[in-house]
């Protein structure tokens, strides 16, 4: 057995399974269940490597061949795929507490698995190719069956297909780089190319309007796993962009022009966020901001790049799932979102309410809480390196944290004589408490991730080591 045939073909087969013979009632225990054994056995079965089980002998080959390309995965990437499908499985048991259909679980899976073909695949550039597959199968999550899409998602699907043609000539393009790097005119091409590029993948100011009105259009559930998926696998291959090519990790002028895209990311979504009176735009405008952050740390000088990077990511999938799963419950009775529909919601959907507070201040950064260590991580090497754009970064923060002080405000402007009932099921009550109980202990013990971030730096030869 091959390590692509186990995490690439093996989910996308389990998600057609699903999606054409499996009952609604049992589609998020299956496939949560095979996400959690996918995360497991990438922990515990190393990749090309033999393993004595008794008498016998194992061994996960690396590579397998399809149509003339090849899918790799190293014993360095285990790691990674044990976290992806760890953070999956979140999002596919939360869908029964959610009430979001049978094939959320089935496109799901699928598009996890293209996801992870795309950091598997070489040339590496046709990931360029599996990112566009995976966006296009995100369409039937977004879109009810039997109606027609929004500005939101046109928007979407039109910037991730603009960017496919960029990132495909500029990585031509590299290629005369590398042989020639004293053309200067080349050089510039290739960097605005792949610039441009990366700025509609990543939704980068002032290509994100379509994040806003997607939270405001669609499935806050849905809008939220997409808002975690690709971004986190287009922060992957950027980063490997960054490995393959000695001039881009050396050029002064990408990474002040990646850091000056983060920082205003982070500020504008801050700010945006702080004005909003929508709770769906807010989670937008939120995700927004922490993606600027993602790309602030990608800029930094430094070793840590790659841990400071991953420490934002890998919070963000459970601070999403739990903000969405909380939002998801409130649509049912609050269609709009709108601040005037959920006031004193607190007194009606008391642990949703809480859910949503504590992973909106999660992406703030408030302290004991998932997002903390992150963000104290990545000001501790901003502070060394910008004044500037240290400040405008937290100017960006405190933006986050008057709109979660916003939302509470309104959450609690309940009538004085209604009483408490608590309207959500067990299921749901569960999947939030869990949830909620997840942002505590990554921010007060965020030890828990360094045997996966310790072992990340791994997967690319030359940053972060």
């Amino acid at each position: 057995m091959s390590a692509p045939a186990i995490w690439i073909f093996v989910p996308f087969l389990v998600g057609g399974i699903i999606l054409f013979f499996i009952h609604e009632r049992f589609s998020a225990a299956i496939g949560g269940t095979i996400a959690v054994l996918l995360s497991l056995s990438a922990l515990i079965f190393p990749i090309d490597t033999a393993l004595l089980v008794g008498t016998v002998s194992l061994k996960i080959s690396a590579s397998v061949q399809i149509l003339g390309r090849s899918f790799i995965f190293s014993t360095a990437d285990g790691p990674l795929l044990a976290v992806i499908y760890g953070v999956a499985a979140l999002w596919f048991f939360g869908t029964q507490a959610s009430g979001t259909a049978n094939r959320f679980v089935a496109i799901g899976l699928m598009i996890v698995s293209l996801l992870t073909a795309s950091i598997a695949v070489e040339p590496f550039l046709f990931a360029a190719l599996l990112l566009e597959m995976a966006a296009m199968l995100v369409i039937p999550l977004l879109v009810p069956p039997y109606q027609k899409p929004k500005r939101g998602v046109i928007r979407f699907i039109i910037y991730q297909t603009l960017a496919m043609p960029f990132i495909l000539f500029s990585g031509w393009m590299l290629a005369g780089v590398e042989a020639s790097p004293g053309n200067i005119g080349l050089t510039t091409q290739a960097g605005t190319m792949l610039g441009l590029g990366f700025a509609f993948l990543l939704a980068i100011f002032p290509l994100y309007n379509w994040i806003p009105l997607l939270t405001e259009e669609a499935s806050p559930y849905a809008t939220g796993f997409l808002l975690w998926a690709l971004p986190m696998f287009t922060v992957i291959f950027a980063l490997d962009f960054f490995d393959r090519y000695a001039w881009l990790r050396t050029s002064p002028q990408l990474s002040s022009a990646v850091q000056f895209a983060g920082v205003f990311m982070v500020a504008s979504g801050g700010m945006l966020a702080a004005t909003q009176r929508h709770i769906g735009r807010m989670m937008g405008y939120t995700a927004i901001a922490e993606t600027g952050l993602i790309i602030l740390a990608m800029g930094i000088k430094s070793a840590e790049v790659v841990h400071v990077t991953f420490l934002l990511l890998i919070p963000r999938g459970l601070e999403l799932a739990v903000w969405a799963l909380g939002l998801s419950i409130i649509k049912r009775e609050a269609f709009n979102l709108q601040f005037s529909d959920v006031q004193g919601f607190v007194r009606k959907y008391p642990i949703a309410v809480i859910a949503i507070l504590a992973a909106h201040l999660s992406m703030t950064g408030f302290p004991l809480l998932a997002g903390f260590p992150s963000r104290l991580a990545l000001s501790q090497e901003l502070a060394s390196q910008s004044l500037f754009i240290s400040f405008w970064t937290y100017a960006g923060l405190l933006g986050l944290l008057i709109g979660a002080l916003r939302t509470m405000a309104v959450f609690v402007m309940a009538e004085e004589n209604s009483g408490w009932v608590v309207n959500e099921t067990w299921i749901q009550a569960g999947m939030l408490g869990l949830g909620v109980i997840g942002l505590f202990i990554l921010g007060v013990a965020p030890q828990v991730l360094q045997p996966f971030i310790s072992r990340l730096p791994a997967l690319f030869e030359h940053i972060g080591q």
